[in-house]
């Protein structure tokens, strides 16, 4: 249960990163898209959470 709640709290925080810092010229591969942002902090999320 414990690496779920990493994963959407990973997923959140990436969005939250889109949506208030991100990228103004478009050209950041990462924060330019909203959808690799999510996808990115949820992996961060689920690395984090130490799943063995």
């Amino acid at each position: 249960m414990g690496t779920v709640f990493a994963i959407l709290l990973g997923g959140a925080a990436g969005f939250a990163y889109y949506k208030f810092i991100g990228c103004r010229t478009g050209a950041c591969p990462i924060t330019s898209n909203p959808y690799i942002s999510v996808l990115y902090g949820a992996l961060l999320g689920y690395l984090v959470s130490g799943v063995k």
